[in-house]
């Protein structure tokens, strides 16, 4: 028993070394902040991401995290999440063995953002009164890496955060409906992400390690009607894997099933462990996106009312316009802005130098 024990905590230390190696600010036992490449950009450059123009998010007010950083139910191609053969170890993914009180993990990811971007503060080129806004987040984005679900007070923690005057968006894989059916509070934006358009490209895709988990899915989306918030179907599009004719014609059903206030269709990105499984071929421009985006309207009857192109992502919907969250547009900026900047030079910059996430340089 003591030796297992000790093995153990040895993976999980050396799980925590790997990926405070990747920039994660750990937080307690299990979950983990990161500074989002845009909030660097928000500070610096004045520009926003994609949840700046389809939402309003304030991208350097915006808190990237995650409750469960190093479990997960899939270990997906795409993912840029430190699975166990990147590192050489096992370790049992399924079930988190403890959970930090919900309070304590917000205010300490609050703290590791303003720690974060304080560096900002009197930096040169860089607007004081903006890094001022960034000392007072306004938003936090619940994915970052593993699985939120999986920490069952996910509920409690949304609330928290609530409680600060937080908006919250919570992105899932929808292997928990049960826990998404039970929660305390809703986000104030529920993503479910979706890349299969089938069972058996799921298993090619998401590489599930628990049973059943296609059908948990598929529940997921059946419930998903059922949300007062709005809710949005995030599809990660990867060339030569889910972006044929037929997968689009697959999608469609199944946004019938989950009626989704917004479809998010976006790129797959090169960087990370993701570099391990998949080739930089794989990653779609955004003209490829837009025309896999214009198929699936098609199909669906949703219209395209937004994209943005450093981010590689088109945004559909139902409704005319998207409803704003956050503070981040202008009379001179918004979801109707047309792109000026390309798709190369921004968020994917780094990824088609052929660079990790992290800039560790060109990969031979």
């Amino acid at each position: 028993m003591a030796v297992k024990g000790s093995f153990r905590i040895d993976t999980l230390s050396k799980i925590r070394e790997e990926m405070e190696k990747q920039r994660y600010h750990l937080i307690g036992g299990h979950s983990a902040y990161k500074k989002c490449h845009w909030t660097h950009e928000a500070l610096t450059s004045g520009r926003y991401c994609y949840k700046g123009k389809f939402y309003g998010i304030e991208s350097h007010r915006c808190v990237q995290m995650t409750p469960v950083s190093m479990w997960c139910w899939f270990r997906c191609i795409h993912c840029w999440r430190l699975e166990p053969e990147d590192v050489g170890l096992d370790w049992d993914e399924t079930k988190m063995p403890y959970m930090d009180d919900p309070e304590y993990i917000v205010e300490r990811s609050i703290e590791e953002h303003k720690r974060s971007v304080s560096g900002y503060l009197g930096r040169e080129g860089v607007e004081n009164n903006k890094a001022l806004e960034a000392m007072k987040p306004s938003h936090v984005a619940i994915s970052l890496t593993g699985e939120p679900t999986l920490y069952e007070r996910i509920g409690e923690l949304i609330r928290e955060y609530h409680k600060r005057g937080i908006t919250t968006f919570l992105v899932t894989s929808g292997v928990r409906p049960d826990v998404l059916a039970s929660l305390e509070e809703e986000p104030s934006q529920l993503f479910v992400s979706l890349q299969a358009p089938n069972e058996e490209k799921h298993r090619l895709i998401n590489r599930p390690v628990v049973a059943n988990s296609w059908n948990l899915v598929m529940k997921t989306l059946e419930i998903l009607p059922s949300f007062s918030s709005p809710t949005v179907i995030r599809m990660t599009m990867m060339k030569e894997v889910n972006m044929s004719d037929d997968d689009a014609r697959e999608f469609a059903k199944l946004m019938r099933i989950a009626m989704p206030t917004y479809i998010e269709v976006k790129a797959y990105m090169h960087v990370g462990p993701s570099t391990y499984r998949l080739t930089k071929d794989a990653m779609p421009r955004h003209s490829e996106v837009r025309f896999f985006a214009e198929k699936l309207a098609e199909l669906t009857g949703y219209k395209i009312i937004s994209e943005h192109a450093p981010s590689r992502i088109v945004l559909l919907s139902t409704i005319d316009r998207p409803m704003q969250i956050g503070n981040a547009w202008t009379e001179k900026w918004d979801w109707r802005t047309q792109d000026t900047q390309d798709d190369v030079n921004g968020e994917y910059r780094e990824a088609e130098m052929g660079c990790t996430e992290e800039g560790d340089g060109p990969k031979p």
